[in-house]
Formats: C-alpha cells, sequence, structure tokens
C-alpha cells in the first residue's frame, strides 16, 4: 500500500547521522504506527466488522486506528481513562483527527471479549502481528546498507511499548538497535520486551539519563532540543518521543562510533496539542 520511506542525511550538534523518514510513508497512515498495523490493512478479516482499542485521549496509535477502520469500512471504537473538558470542548491534535475519521469515545474501561465480528488492539500497538510491518522496515534498512556499502549500523529510536525497537533488533541482526523508555523507566521496557519476545538475544539496548524523565511533562530541555532540530535539520521531530530520544542519544556519543541510523517514527499530529503548551510554559525561549 506504501512505499519505502525516504532516507537521509543530516548533521546536528556535529553528530553526522542518517535519519529514516518514517513520518513520510502516507499522508494519513504513516510512523511506527503504520508499520504496526500494516499486518491488519494487507490481510483480509470478512467478519470483522470493528476495532475496539484503548489508550490516552491524544495517542498517536488511536489516530492510525482511526485511518485504518476508514480505510477498511470498519468501525472504531476507543477508550480513554479520561477526557480533559478543553479537550472535550476544543478537539484538536489526534484526538480530532480520529473523531473527524469516524471514531467513537468511551469513558471507561474496555471489555476485550472475543468476538468472531470484533478486532482487538491492545494500546499502543503492542502485539504479535506489529512484527509483519517492522519486519518490512527492516528489510528497506538492509537494502539501503547494502546498496551503500555500509557493513554495520546503530540504529536509534525512542520507545513507548518498545514493540518497534524489539521487532528491529530481531531482524537486523548484523545492527544494534539503541533505544530509550519515554513511558516508564528501563524495568518497565525489559518487561515489555519479554512479553513479547523471552529471547533476549533479539532485545535491543536500551540506553537512559541519568535523571530519571516522567512522560508527558513539559521540559526545558525538550523544547530547546526540539527547537535546535528544526533550525538545524529542516525537519519537523514529534515533540513527545523525539526529544527524550535525541537528549539520550547525544549523552551517549558512543552510538555514532558507527554509522547511525535514527528513525522518525512520526506522531507530528500531536505537536498540535504539545506545542503551545511548551509555548505557554516558556514563552522566552522560542525567542532567543
Amino acid at each position: 500500500m506504501f512505499t519505502s520511506s525516504p532516507l537521509e542525511k543530516h548533521t546536528f550538534e556535529g553528530h553526522t547521522f542518517y535519519l529514516k523518514r518514517d513520518d513520510l510513508l502516507h499522508p494519513d497512515f504513516s510512523g511506527n504506527k503504520a508499520r504496526k498495523f500494516y499486518y491488519f490493512l494487507q490481510n483480509d478479516f470478512p467478519n470483522i466488522t470493528k476495532i475496539v482499542s484503548y489508550g490516552s485521549a491524544q495517542s498517536n496509535a488511536m489516530y492510525s486506528l482511526s485511518v485504518l477502520a476508514q480505510m477498511k469500512g470498519w468501525e472504531f471504537e476507543y477508550f480513554v481513562d479520561h477526557i480533559a473538558e478543553y479537550l472535550k470542548e476544543n478537539p484538536h491534535g489526534n484526538y480530532a483527527g480520529a473523531l473527524d475519521n469516524g471514531m467513537k469515545v468511551s469513558v471507561g474501561r474496555a471489555i476485550l471479549t472475543p468476538t468472531n465480528n470484533i478486532l482487538h488492539i491492545e494500546e499502543g500497538g503492542r502485539q504479535k502481528e506489529a512484527e509483519y510491518g517492522i519486519k518490512i522496515l527492516a528489510e528497506e534498512i538492509m537494502a539501503w546498507q547494502k546498496e551503500n556499502n555500509i557493513e554495520a549500523l546503530n540504529v536509534f529510536l525512542p520507545s513507548g511499548t518498545g514493540t518497534t525497537a524489539l521487532f528491529l533488533q530481531k531482524h537486523l541482526p548484523l545492527n544494534v538497535v539503541y533505544t530509550t523508555p519515554c513511558v516508564g523507566d528501563k524495568i518497565y521496557l525489559k518487561k515489555q520486551f519479554l512479553e513479547l519476545e523471552t529471547d533476549e538475544s533479539y532485545h535491543p539496548t536500551i540506553l537512559t539519563l541519568e535523571k530519571k524523565h516522567h512522560f508527558g511533562k513539559l521540559y526545558s530541555e525538550n523544547y530547546k532540543i526540539w527547537l535546535k532540530l528544526q533550525k538545524e535539520t529542516g525537519v519537523v521531530f514529534d515533540l513527545l518521543y523525539d526529544p527524550l530520544g535525541w537528549r539520550v542519544l547525544l549523552a551517549h556519543p558512543e552510538v555514532f562510533i558507527k554509522p547511525t541510523l535514527y528513525i522518525h517514527q512520526g506522531g507530528v499530529l500531536g505537536n498540535e496539542s504539545m506545542l503551545p503548551r511548551y509555548e505557554r510554559k516558556y514563552p522566552s525561549i522560542i525567542n532567543k
């Protein structure tokens, strides 16, 4: 359905790196969520009429599932713990996009009762079927490596559930995949890996900062590095995962000893909600 995403060469903070632009896979169905859900797009499910999933009200997965449901002609119901009053009254970002695509949102816990016509998707797409699309991504990377005579790469991407990083490492045996936990800590991320793959030889290498990072909290360091990335590379990155990813990567310069590939996993629609929050909290930063 989509072709291989482009690959670019950039320099940031004195480090040359390659950038896999999965954010450019497709106008609506892109990034790591498109890879995770590609199995469901490509295969036939004659009995399925509806997708049910759950997570946060501004989730990238939520929006991508709404696109998938629209493409397949399925209903889509999404469960959240809560929706902020401001978001209800002023829909924007992933939430607005998913509603426009026909999502029905319910507050409460999803009841995952097995039925013949409903497809249940784990939060963030953390499931075995994700391997199908991520393996294709790995094959694209290996084909590019061969074409450019690059023997071994260090691959880096930030993680939520860690699904993309895990299956990339599994299918890139000659390369080292590095990641960092953006949701929870190293122990949490390791647990996510083990739920999908008990063979630890397939697990990515986890890197972290010394100081604990709280998911969704507005850090001035994150905002500054996001602005600097855009200025130096001309690329718009996600504001939730990529700033921490780059802070961790720069804190571990040993990764750049080998040719380094950063995976742009999309998610920039979520910037519609994150950027105004940063601008309100740190109004002086953008003027520097």
